[in-house]
């Protein structure tokens, strides 16, 4: 038997509880691992409040990164072995908050032995999309590239790859992620009224690429500094950013290929700072929830 954490129906914390279930095996395209670590991220609580839809058949279990040993290889399926170690996403109907899980081939990537297995399952998710929103506009060193919402997982990694690559970053985020912002040689500035203001100081003939993780009316607030609309990138509210005259993120399948070999090299760190056994994964999700995580918080079964 494994354990799994699920949602029995949509709304607050209180539909998640903990389940015994059989380990789930492989069908076609996908592998069996048992889970070293799995990422949390906002997606995972918005999924739960039906905020994201509400198509996932009950209950439904949570979680859609991790990292662990292949404990079994499904049908079409090349380039893995069991014994393997790997991180990516979950397949359909899955989730990685649990002992055991079924990911997507398509989707994983084999872990190097330089990545501990906290820091891989921070990347499918977040790492995968810092580095996909930070190349969907090509730019020169030197150019300026503003980040909405710094501070969280997607956020760090991605002013760290715009570090990589010597843009000018200029991370926004609440003051008590300062330091944190600061550490991947961004330059602070405060959310909140007036942060409009305060990137002009910095940026005054504006800013090259705007990358929003936060969306709603604080990038409504800042888009004024973007250069030109069309230099606007959203992850969190393409309704939004298109009525803005800016653009969605583009997922694409050689982001968790490409972070994870910047990661693999030193160049990147997830900023893993908390972590919690699956007894206490409900923690982990309140605390990503009420948006006070500082850096990546991880499951560790």
């Amino acid at each position: 038997m494994s354990k799994a954490l699920v949602f029995a129906a949509y709304g607050g914390p209180e539909t998640q509880e903990l389940v015994e279930r059989p380990a789930p095996a492989p069908g076609p395209g996908e592998l069996a691992i048992e889970v070293k670590a799995a990422g949390v991220n906002p997606a995972d609580w918005k999924i739960r409040a039906g905020q994201m839809g509400s198509h996932w058949s009950l209950p439904a279990p949570m979680g859609r990164e991790a990292s662990g040993a292949v404990t079994a290889v499904g049908a079409e399926v090349e380039n893995f072995a069991v014994g393997d170690m790997v991180l990516g996403l979950a397949a359909k109907g899955q989730g990685t908050f649990a002992k055991h899980t079924v990911l997507d081939a398509a989707q994983t990537v084999q872990k190097p032995e330089e990545l501990s297995f906290a820091d891989a399952a921070a990347l499918p998710v977040a790492g995968a999309t810092a580095y996909d929103v930070t190349h969907q506009i090509e730019l020169e060193p030197g150019q300026t590239m503003l980040i909405l919402g710094a501070g969280g997982g997607v956020g760090l990694m991605a002013a760290q790859i715009g570090n990589v690559h010597k843009f000018t970053v200029i991370g926004v985020a609440s003051a008590a992620k300062q330091e944190l912002v600061e550490s991947t040689g961004a330059t602070f500035v405060a959310s909140g009224e007036g942060a409009a203001d305060r990137v002009r100081a910095i940026a005054p003939e504006g800013v090259d690429v705007l990358i929003d993780l936060v969306g709603g009316q604080a990038l409504r607030d800042l888009a004024v500094v973007a250069k030109d609309p069309s230099v606007i990138i959203s992850t969190a509210d393409p309704t939004t950013v298109q009525q803005l005259g800016g653009v969605a993120v583009v997922r694409t399948r050689e982001g968790l290929e490409k972070v994870t070999g910047v990661a693999q090299y030193g160049l990147v760190d997830p900023q893993v700072t908390d972590r919690y056994s699956l007894d206490r994964a409900a923690e982990a999700i309140a605390m990503v929830e009420a948006g006070h995580t500082a850096g990546k918080v991880i499951i560790e079964p």
